[in-house]
């Protein structure tokens, strides 16, 4: 990626189209892809967004629940399927378009790959390290504590300049080397 890209959002972006984006690559990679899966990778793919553009990828404030940073509409649409797989057909007409998100696209692809085979605990585990906006936030509590953008930005950021000696990495690259 361009060190400064002129990514695009528009105002009315929403967790879903994001999403949305997930659920179609699970079905053609045939990977299964469960609420909590999906949450966690919408999540990083908007940290990795906020590191790399400085701006938000989803216009939702992502939470800190016990289980982890959260997206609450996304939790709510899905929860019924548990542990279970989502359906392709859960996919809504929220997308990313293609004239206007390339950048997105492509971010979104390199997010899938670095972070699709690893398990839903996986995640929620790479989500609850010490030092994560996760961890930085969450107070058992109360459940809708909101993750600031800055606190995850900068954490992306700190993986990028941890991870790298001049360039941005790619998603793939900084996630195997965590």
């Amino acid at each position: 990626m361009r060190s400064q890209p002129p990514y695009i959002i528009a105002e009315d972006q929403s967790p879903f189209a994001v999403a949305n984006y997930f659920i179609r690559k699970a079905a053609e990679s045939k990977v299964p892809l469960t609420p909590m899966k999906l949450i966690k990778l919408v999540y990083i793919a908007h940290g990795w967004y906020l590191a790399l553009s400085g701006k938000p990828l989803i216009r939702e404030p992502i939470e800190a629940w016990k289980y982890g940073p959260v997206i609450e509409s996304l939790y709510h649409a899905f929860k019924r399927y548990g542990n279970s797989p989502i359906p392709i057909s859960e996919a809504t007409d929220a997308t990313i378009t293609d004239n206007e998100h390339e950048d997105v696209r492509r971010l979104l692809d390199r997010v899938w790959e670095a972070y699709s085979k690893l398990t839903p605990a996986q995640l929620s585990t790479l989500t609850h390290r010490p030092d994560t906006p996760w961890s930085q936030v969450y107070d058992q509590n109360h459940r809708d504590v909101i993750i600031p953008n800055e606190l995850i930005q900068k954490h992306y950021r700190d993986l990028i300049n941890a991870r790298r000696p001049a360039a941005a990495p790619a998603p793939a690259t900084t996630a195997a080397a965590n």
